[in-house]
């Protein structure tokens, strides 16, 4: 029997011109990011499981890790996300670190759900996040990172709309409607209220209060708190416009105030793509002094499909700036022009087959490669190379420091 040539589950092969998409991805994301004067860091793939069973949600705890027991008895989980990693590490630290801290991650994490659009079991996400700085001006800059990244890869205002809410405000709402204990459920159902039918958000809410509708009718019907709307007012001076939604909920249990999401307005994709919020406990949850702390993360599928969506993908080739076309046994004779070009930036690949010179340039037009470089014995005698542009035909006659300076 042959095994499989299909990946695990819910993960991806990347192939190069996959790969070249994901790379655009995080290219934008760190521009975007360090010109707000992030750094990066990074942590480990194993956690203790504890670690999430204490703040993230029990849904993701219960029913998402990958969570096993080391051959030393440790209960670990593959990271479902990064948030109580980065604040660990903050607390390790907490009166060495010069504040405010400014940290973002590209990590891949992994989940165990359903795969569906837009929903993966392994996926690569930006983590920014901000220690430090109690006033909403930290809410500020993190939906303005998040619009800037948009922006970035070319959206338009109208193809997405930034929602915000305050968790604060909902918790109080929630336990003013007479629920004390399971405040938590009923906010994981909240949670759902933009993706589910509203009879079935008011069954759910059934099972864990008293009276669900009014509880909902309350939350439709209440606007947004004196914070939220200062935040909405500063945002649109910045020219960045927000909805105010007071079912917004987000899923983590560890979030203590202001919360957004960035949703697809696509109606082909209408769904939240990312999001985060103020979250001023988890780094005090390692016994460590409280630290004022708000982040988001963004992952690479939802981004893709918004991409896609929205006709943002942009042509993206191969990066090879030459294929070298190898005429007769010059191989190692070819290396010395070869090294030169490559020691000035130049990316050079050989063929070294040995096949006939035809086949040597279908390969490298196969794999988009827009420039020839013509290696024989007559070349190297003359120090002149036929170097063609396989996208014009143009041929043209140069030296290596001419091909350095016309490619480079």
């Amino acid at each position: 029997m042959s095994l499989s040539t299909q990946p695990y589950k819910g993960t991806r092969d990347f192939y190069p011109e996959d790969q070249r998409l994901l790379n655009y991805i995080m290219w934008c994301w760190t521009e975007v990011v360090e010109s707000f004067g992030y750094e990066q860091y990074n942590a480990p793939m194993l956690e203790p499981i504890e670690l999430y069973s204490a703040k993230t949600s029990e849904e993701i705890v219960n029913e998402q890790t990958y969570a096993f027991e080391d051959r030393g008895g440790r209960k670990v989980t593959i990271r479902p996300e990064m948030t109580p990693s980065v604040s660990r590490m903050v607390a390790a630290r907490r009166q060495e670190l010069s504040y405010p801290l400014r940290w973002y991650s590209i990590p891949n994490v992994w989940r165990y759900e359903r795969p569906q659009r837009g929903r993966l079991r392994e996926h690569w996400q930006l983590n920014v996040d901000m220690f430090g700085v109690a006033g909403i001006e930290a809410e500020l800059e993190m939906i303005q990172i998040a619009d800037a990244i948009m922006q970035r890869i070319g959206a338009k205002r109208t193809d997405y709309e930034i929602r915000i809410n305050s968790r604060k405000l909902l918790d109080k709402r929630i336990k003013a409607s007479g629920v004390k204990s399971d405040v938590a459920s009923v906010i994981r159902i909240i949670d759902r209220y933009d993706k589910t039918p509203r009879d079935d958000i008011v069954k759910m809410l059934a099972t864990v209060v008293d009276e669900p509708e009014k509880l909902l009718k309350s939350l439709e019907q209440d606007g947004p708190s004196a914070e939220v709307k200062q935040l909405q007012d500063r945002l649109e001076a910045l020219g960045i416009t927000v909805v105010t939604t007071e079912t917004l909920a987000r899923g983590f249990d560890y979030y203590t105030d202001i919360v957004f999401e960035v949703f697809d307005t696509d109606p082909e994709n209408n769904r939240a793509m990312f999001g985060g919020g103020r979250y001023d406990g988890l780094v005090g949850a390692f016994g460590a002094e409280p630290v004022p702390t708000i982040g988001f993360g963004m992952g690479d599928v939802t981004l893709a499909n918004f991409l896609q969506a929205h006709k943002l993908v942009p042509a993206l080739s191969c990066e090879t700036d030459l294929y070298a076309v190898l005429i007769g046994d010059v191989y190692d004779a070819a290396q010395a022009p070869i090294t030169a070009l490559r020691q000035a930036d130049i990316t050079v690949a050989v063929d070294s087959t040995g096949r006939k010179l035809d086949k040597q340039i279908k390969a490298a037009d196969k794999k988009g490669i827009k420039h020839v470089l013509f290696v024989g014995e007559e070349e190297l005698a003359s120090g002149t190379y036929r170097i063609k542009n396989l996208q014009t035909g143009k041929e043209e006659a140069l030296t290596i420091p001419e091909i350095i300076k016309q490619l480079g």
